[in-house]
């Protein structure tokens, strides 16, 4: 839908609006008062559930004879390696489940410097993508005590990991679910976008130009 407006001075602008799934992109950066007034804007509700809450989920999903599918991951900077891989993963079953690592836990694994985005907005994040169902904290270095509690169908991680060392693997091919490992897209990473940004933009720094 596109929408035209002139008018003078301040006033004078064009506007327009795309709308997709109910998403409306703006593509000024200002608007004037009231021309919006009667439209309706809804944000995205948030799949962020606690532990507990989504155990429950998981069980109703089972009874309703739905395959639950659980993957786990920092998902720091979102890129298009992590989506091509969730839509991999939610492909393998009904429901995709996500075990996110909470902010300490990133920074276990990962170093001080990191998550560069805080545990609630990588949350709200991953709720925006269409192909997630849940998301989940989990405060531990690995979530293979929440995958012994969830007790998902399928377990996937990427294809660089060997099943033998998958967080939870053993719980799940116990209960009778599968463990599958989806192929990575090279070149992808958070850390790889973090060095090319401080390449870029930090010229004269560790790691940045001179």
């Amino acid at each position: 839908v596109g929408l035209s407006m002139t008018g003078g001075g301040q006033d004078a602008l064009i506007v327009r609006t795309y709308c997709c799934r109910n998403i409306y992109l703006l593509s000024n950066r200002w608007l004037p008062s009231g021309l919006l007034a009667n439209q309706k804007f809804q944000s995205m509700p948030s799949k962020l559930f606690s532990q507990e809450e989504t155990r429950q989920k998981v069980h109703n999903w089972q009874k309703e004879g739905k395959k639950v599918v659980f993957t786990n991951g920092c998902f720091d900077i979102l890129h298009a390696g992590h989506v091509r891989y969730l839509e991999a993963a939610r492909g393998l079953g009904d429901m995709l489940v996500i075990g996110l690592n909470s902010d300490a836990s990133v920074r276990r694994l990962k170093g001080p410097n990191r998550p560069v985005s805080c545990q609630d907005d990588r949350a709200e994040v991953l709720s925006a993508l269409a192909v997630v169902d849940a998301v989940t904290l989990f405060e531990d270095d690995t979530p293979e005590a929440l995958i012994g509690s969830l007790l998902p169908d399928v377990l996937v991680k990427g294809a660089d990991w060997s099943v033998d060392r998958i967080a939870g693997a053993a719980a799940v091919l116990a209960h009778g679910g599968t463990v599958q490992t989806v192929p990575l897209l090279e070149g992808r990473s958070t850390t790889g976008i973090i060095e090319t940004i401080v390449q870029l933009y930090c010229p004269g720094t560790a790691g940045g130009k001179a």
